[in-house]
């Protein structure tokens, strides 16, 4: 069965550019340009949530989904990789508990080695 990517970022163009990456490598895809998609994460059972920092639109930050599905017992153990151009990201993603982060603009190689590393 396929790993399940979910990917939310308010840039249409990346998350097409995600959706091809990661569909060409063999996974499963659902993307999201807001953050509302985070209230059906049980629902969705992602291996992995791909998550930008700021979303335009959304009530949400990635920050905030971030610790939302890190805090939940059912999606705590779901990796959650921040792909921005934020400045300090290492610093965001400890502070909201992300496993990994990948800035932009990012290679997708090295994108697919994270993903791959966190859930093989």
């Amino acid at each position: 069965m396929a790993k399940r990517v979910l990917a939310i970022d308010d840039d249409e163009d990346i998350l097409e550019i995600l959706n091809i990456i990661f569909q060409e490598s063999g996974y499963e895809v659902v993307l999201s340009n807001t953050g509302e998609v985070a209230e059906h994460i049980r629902v969705i059972q992602p291996d992995i949530v791909l998550l930008d920092v700021s979303i335009v639109g959304s009530d949400k930050s990635g920050p905030d989904i971030c610790k939302e599905i890190k805090s939940q017992l059912e999606t705590s153990h779901v990796p959650v990789v921040l792909v921005s151009g934020e400045p300090g990201l290492a610093v965001i993603v400890q502070e909201c508990g992300a496993d990994s982060y990948v800035t932009k603009p990012f290679d997708i190689f090295r994108l697919l080695s994270k993903v791959e590393e966190l859930i093989p």
